[in-house]
């Protein structure tokens, strides 16, 4: 026996001797089951990584891995249908192991689109906007990203304040979602643009109507969910993106960039941050003066995230200053009929930077504390915190030593809380119930030596709402019921002259404190309470692979809100008196809707229909002029009357081959007044956008497409034209503030290219807005009484990732 085969013979002798001392006759054996019902998981793989075996589990979730030795092993359990799952265990008896997975992770998200996007509903009609959507509008607002979307539009002041209006409802009746934190801004006015940097959304979903009952009873026009990114990798990982953007019209400069930091056990922090500035826009043959915006905005957040808990603090602040179309800003009605009646703005200067008055100062913060915990065969609960502080300065023209000095300066204050807990440990049926509560201030700076349109409050809301979805087949169904308690307590001074021509000397005597105050005023103590039912239904019905059906019905609830109520005075920023009325009602909304989807290879198509019957309606209508120390302004009344409106939204994608492809987007929506037989204002005209696309894959992924759009003029609007003194001539003459403006038709071009560059990703992409440059004017802009709207945008962009 030579020297190699006796040293063999001793590292083998050496080896079982090693074996047989470790004592490998150890058994683990287990069962792995569901974590939501407990049922068995059949066919997990069960590996222990540093003894190097392995097995499967039994029909019954069962399994069984023999001679294991003493000492410290690492389990990986996975599954095609689950996220795996790591343990560590030390051997030194048999052990017996209930080993938790998350089973229903592939059915609940449906790894389909609805999981990639974040659906958050599942009969209502909701669209989803993507981050690749998203970044396209980096240098834009929410408004502009969303109103691409079939049956969703804007109100604009001008370029930069702009609304959602989802099928003809805009402000207090579309609700807005930030990370999960119902947005209080003051949304009440048109000009109050939502505080939101688009660059901080990863995903935008819109929820058209009240079935949305999680984020409130009162979106009888929808909800708007804007959440950021959270993907959160369990490893130790650092990425970022970047985006900077540059436009000819206006000359702005817009600059965003966003860096997450994972950690191997779950921990994560990220930041965003975003920096606009722009000059004066410009229509086709002209400047807009003072028209710049100057916007800045960042969002911190960290947190820890595991299947079965974590936590969440989140912080953000925004700071936007924008400037108000100086031609926009008249001192009488005789100034507006002027205005209106000419063909260009009276007040056009040379390009600028400066944003002077008239202009807005809007500074938000949020604060965000969040907790969940899911809980074995029962499902998961979460509890959460939020502060916002929302401070809005509006400056008017002024002289002397007030021109620096703010004419409006609102600060709102926000606490909330709430508690939801969804059961979900059934795979045919699944429960959300929820409660919420919040307390809030708003108080005007009495500083502004300007009479207070919007007086202090305090307002108290309490909510509890639950929703249950049942699958039976080819059906889901779903069905919720929401109870919302609000009390809103104010303190106003009213004129004398004033409270006895509203009427109100009968009806709120109860509420006057004191009386016969400085200059014929008296204080006032308006407390309202409402409480409201708010309720949904809707079934989705899979007719066969390539088609499907919803329907839907909400009723839904909205108070008035503090603007309706209590405006007394001169609204700087719109330039007219607004009065609202103690008297008015809860809104009552019934809402109808159904749609229709086929996606079939290259064809994908849906229609969408509704029907809302809205008792009650809330509206606001010129009703004459009033002579003030600084000149004539329209009085502004809010109404009450009943109201329906009615439209059909459509899309359509047809693939013609594998790199060119066409789409439509069309709505059609009319809005009656019920009461009188009249058309209601600020209904949007009928639209239709075609688009072209053309995508190589093997050209660095380049992408170009051509878009038309039309909009219609608005044949169907209410006549609210009156006619003003005009003290120069003697005369009375009318003031057409009715009539819409004519059709137009837009043509759009963008393209891009995405390539690495070592471990980086970038992308370039290059648009033309009104390719023409078309002079139009937008039926619901309302700086368009003033001005065309913007002309010819070139814009280009680079998007790095790393």
């Amino acid at each position: 026996m030579n020297f190699k085969s006796i040293v063999l013979m001793f590292l083998l002798w050496s080896y079982c001797s090693i074996t047989i001392a470790q004592n490998c006759a150890y058994t683990l054996s287990g069962l792995v089951d569901d974590f939501h019902d407990k049922s068995p998981i059949v066919g997990a793989t069960v590996f222990v990584k540093n003894q190097n075996k392995y097995t499967t589990t039994d029909v019954n979730g069962k399994f069984t891995i023999n001679n294991l030795c003493k000492g410290v092993i690492t389990i990986e359990i996975s599954h095609l249908a689950c996220d795996s799952k790591t343990l560590t265990l030390n051997i030194n008896e048999n052990i017996y192991k209930i080993i938790d997975l998350e089973h229903h992770i592939e059915e609940l998200n449906e790894v389909n689109l609805k999981a990639k996007t974040g659906l958050k509903t599942k009969i209502a009609q909701e669209t989803l906007i993507n981050a690749n959507t998203l970044e396209k509008f980096s240098s834009k607002s929410l408004g502009d990203a969303i109103k691409n979307i079939a049956g969703v539009s804007s109100i604009n002041t001008g370029s930069t304040i702009i609304k959602p209006v989802i099928n003809g409802l805009h402000s207090s009746r579309v609700l807005i979602s930030f990370n999960n934190v119902r947005l209080q801004d003051q949304e009440w006015g048109i000009e109050h643009a939502p505080n939101i940097d688009v660059n901080a959304a990863e995903t935008v979903s819109v929820i058209k109507g009240a079935n949305a009952l999680e984020y409130g009873g009162d979106a009888i026009g929808g909800v708007v969910i804007v959440n950021p990114s959270k993907v959160i990798i369990n490893k130790d990982t650092l990425y970022g993106k970047t985006i900077l953007s540059q436009q000819s019209n206006g000359r702005l400069l817009n600059f965003t960039t966003r860096l997450q930091k994972n950690f191997a056990k779950g921990l994560y922090i990220n930041g965003q941050a975003s920096y606009k500035r722009s000059g004066d826009f410009k229509a086709p043959d002209y400047y807009l003066t003072n028209t710049g915006i100057a916007a800045k905005a960042f969002t911190i957040g960290t947190g820890y995230k595991n299947f079965d808990k974590g936590f969440e603090l989140f912080y953000s602040h925004l700071i936007n200053k924008i400037g108000i179309l100086s031609a926009s800003h008249v001192g009488s009605a005789s100034d507006l009929k002027d205005a209106i009646n000419s063909d260009t703005p009276l007040k056009i200067s040379d390009f600028s930077y400066t944003i002077n008055n008239p202009k807005q100062q809007v500074t938000h913060q949020l604060f965000k504390a969040s907790f969940y915990k899911r809980f074995k065969g029962l499902g998961k609960l979460s509890l959460q915190y939020d502060f916002q502080r929302n401070n809005r300065l509006e400056f008017d023209i002024r002289r002397g030593d007030n021109k620096n000095l703010a004419a409006t300066d609102l600060l709102l204050k926000t606490h909330a809380f709430k508690a939801n807990l969804n059961i979900d440990s059934k795979s045919f049926s699944s429960y959300k119930f929820g409660i919420a509560g919040s307390s809030q201030n708003n108080f005007p700076d009495p500083a502004t030596k300007v009479k207070r349109i919007i007086p202090d409050y305090n307002k108290y809301t309490f909510s509890s709402y639950g929703i249950g979805d049942f699958k039976l087949e080819n059906i889901l169904l779903s069905a919720g019921v929401r109870y919302d308690f609000e009390r809103i307590n104010a303190k106003k001074y009213y004129q004398n002259s004033r409270w006895e021509s509203l009427g109100y000397q009968n009806s709120f005597s109860h509420f006057i404190i004191e009386k016969d105050l400085q200059g014929s005023q008296l204080l006032v103590n308006p407390v309202f309470t409402y409480h409201n039912i708010s309720t949904s239904l809707g079934v989705s019905y899979n007719i066969n692979e390539k088609s499907s059906l919803l329907a839907n019905y909400g009723l839904a609830n909205r108070a008035p809100n503090a603007s309706e109520l209590f405006s007394d005075g001169l609204h700087h920023s719109a330039s007219r008196i607004e009065l609202g009325d103690l008297r008015l009602q809860t809104e009552t909304s019934s809402r109808f809707s159904a749609t229709y989807k086929f996606n079939h290879k290259k064809l994908n198509f849906s229609t969408e229909g509704f029907y809302n019957l809205i008792d009650n309606f809330i509206y606001i209508e010129p009703s004459g002029t009033e002579l003030t120390q600084r000149g004539t302004f329209v009085i502004w009344d809010y109404k009450q009357i009943n109201a329906v409106l009615f439209g059909v939204d459509t899309n359509i994608n047809y693939q013609l081959n594998e790199n060119i492809g066409i789409s439509n987007k069309s709505s059609f929506i009319k809005g009656k007044d019920t009461s009188s037989k009249r058309n209601l204002v600020d209904i949007p005209p009928f639209k239709t956008v075609t688009q072209f696309t053309f995508n190589k894959m093997s050209w660095l992924n380049f992408h170009a497409s051509v878009e038309s759009e039309y909009n219609a003029k608005q044949n169907n609007f209410p006549n609210n034209n009156f006619e003003v003194f005009i003290p120069q001539t003697n005369t009375h003459e009318l003031v057409d503030i009715s009539t819409p403006p004519n059709a137009y038709h837009l043509l759009n071009f963008s393209s891009g290219v995405k390539f690495n560059l070592s471990e980086t990703n970038i992308g370039l992409t290059f648009s033309v807005d009104n390719m023409l440059n078309t002079s139009y004017r937008n039926y619901l802009n309302k700086q368009r009484y003033f001005t065309d709207d913007l002309g010819r945008n070139f814009n280009i962009q680079i998007k790095i990732n790393y």
